[in-house]
């Protein structure tokens, strides 16, 4: 796939998720202004029944409290206490009218007597007036005494709000315009007197300035009082119906997001394999040519009657198809040893090994090439002990790829030194060379198969990019671990640790 291709997608993915969360943003803003709407309106409906089943109470209690009926004339009494208390007009005629006054008291005593003939008139308009006067002379008690049963006035507002579905904590207030002050407080009078001590559950100060308030047994033109309810808990209760939808469209979104972020990378990480495995098959081939074409000019002059007869050039040509062929199967099994390291299916041959002797034997078949080259390898083996348990064959190949990436990436004469030293647990062993060096990128790629350092015009560095992550995962084998130091320029060390004794040998 193109890399052009793959923005694409990345570009129209990210689009729609970004349009997804977009749009659950909106629903999630939506919905809880929505909530706050609905707790408002059901608040304020609330408290508004609760005003008007006092008024009713009251009513009742007026109602019960009269002894038969009075004279028809006392609607004379109210209709004038009525005009100079609260400067409500009543029709002289009101009561010869087929119309009651249109209020909540007079649907009550409609409802309590649903007749339509004269006398049930009369009768209705005779309690509508009694209960009227009644009315008037508890407007003129406090309103201390006109709430009454604290314990009452509590139930019946708890009853109202579970009523319209609001079961949160709530606190209230009653407030008397009387003395400009709350009288009452979460069912407790607040008493006056400052050396008394109050009740104060939920707090006044909150109450002082909520939007939710009602006027309580509102006559005519003036109330005595207000009931104030707070809602500490309002926000819980708004987000409550939404905050499971809530948790799960972020659990879900984040999950999409990780997998659209491992994808991508899955995708890039696939790529630039791709491209590894492209420069892996190309060296491959390349390294296999030589040696075929090679061995195919020594057969053919094997063949040729004039070195045919010459015993001399025909051990000559053998001796160089003989070492062609022993160079393509060292490269065959380099590919296959791999291929068993990242099945896991080599098996290491544990024993007693002698780093020194080991780095000697390695120096020893390379002194030859870096000499060759005007170069030197520098040993400084101070390790004491420096025997660890291990796979000597391994661990053998591993300095000899070190040793051969040190030679390769030294475009001039190679400088070359190698030191070791004893920790507490185990043996060090540093080889440094003064070479290209390694970006601060490349160093994060250089353990993976197939990567090759890229080397600039450099064009006679061969291989297969198979040595580092051979010796990566030897060490991880032997415990161990590998560590670069690299500067463009400046060269690099490898660091190997090996430590003295195998937990799982």
């Amino acid at each position: 796939m193109k890399r052009s291709s793959i923005w694409i997608i990345i570009g129209l993915m990210t689009t729609a998720l970004a349009g997804l969360i977009s749009l659950q943003a909106n629903w999630f803003i939506t919905t809880i202004r929505l909530n706050e709407e609905r707790f408002e309106k059901n608040v304020h409906e609330a408290i508004r029944r609760f005003s008007e089943r006092l008024e009713s109470m009251e009513s009742m209690a007026a109602l019960e409290s009269m002894n038969g009926y009075e004279s028809v004339f006392l609607e004379k009494e109210a209709r004038q206490a009525l005009e100079k208390n609260r400067g409500i007009q009543i029709p002289a005629d009101s009561p010869l009218n087929d119309d009651l006054p249109n209020d909540r008291l007079a649907a009550f005593l409609l409802s309590q007597n649903a007749c339509d003939c004269e006398a049930c008139r009369l009768d209705r308009q005779i309690k509508y007036y009694q209960i009227i006067r009644k009315r008037l002379q508890r407007a003129q008690m406090g309103l201390y005494d006109r709430i009454g049963d604290l314990t009452v006035f509590h139930a019946l507002l708890k009853e109202e709000l579970e009523n319209a579905g609001i079961t949160t904590r709530f606190h209230y207030g009653v407030y008397s315009y009387e003395t400009n002050s709350f009288i009452i407080n979460d069912g407790h009078y607040v008493v006056p007197d400052h050396n008394a001590q109050v009740s104060q559950i939920g707090g006044l100060d909150p109450l002082q300035n909520t939007e939710y308030k009602i006027s309580l047994f509102p006559e005519a033109q003036s109330a005595p009082g207000l009931l104030k309810v707070h809602f500490p808990d309002k926000v819980t209760a708004i987000w409550g119906s939404v905050i499971r939808q809530l948790i799960a469209s972020v659990l879900f979104t984040g999950i999409i997001l990780f997998c659209f972020t491992y994808t991508v990378l899955v995708i890039f990480r696939q790529k630039k394999v791709s491209e590894m495995k492209n420069d892996f098959i190309n060296n491959m081939t390349h390294e296999f040519k030589t040696p075929i074409a090679t061995i195919s000019l020594a057969t053919d002059a094997i063949g040729n009657p004039a070195v045919s007869g010459d015993s001399g050039k025909v051990r000559r040509f053998a001796e160089i198809i003989r070492e062609e062929n022993r160079r393509m199967n060292r490269q065959v099994e380099k590919v296959l040893q791999m291929a068993q390291i990242d099945k896991q299916e080599f098996l290491l041959q544990w024993g007693e090994v002698n780093l020194h002797e080991v780095i000697r034997q390695a120096v020893d078949n390379f002194i030859l090439q870096v000499e060759h080259r005007e170069g030197y390898i520098r040993q400084a083996l101070d390790a004491d002990p420096p025997v660890v348990e291990g796979d000597q064959t391994h661990i053998s190949s591993m300095i000899h790829n070190l040793l051969d990436n040190a030679n390769k990436y030294s475009p001039e004469r190679p400088e070359i030194e190698i030191k070791t030293r004893s920790t507490s647990r185990g043996v060090e062993v540093a080889i440094r060379d003064h070479g290209l060096g390694i970006s601060r990128e490349a160093r994060k790629h250089i353990f993976d198969r197939f990567y090759r350092v890229h080397t600039g015009n450099l064009h006679d560095v061969k291989g297969f990019g198979l040595g580092l992550s051979y010796v990566k995962a030897m060490m991880d084998a032997h415990h161990g671990k590998v560590h670069v130091e690299s500067e463009p320029g400046h060269g690099s060390t490898f660091t190997l640790f090996f430590p003295f004794k195998q937990e799982t040998a």
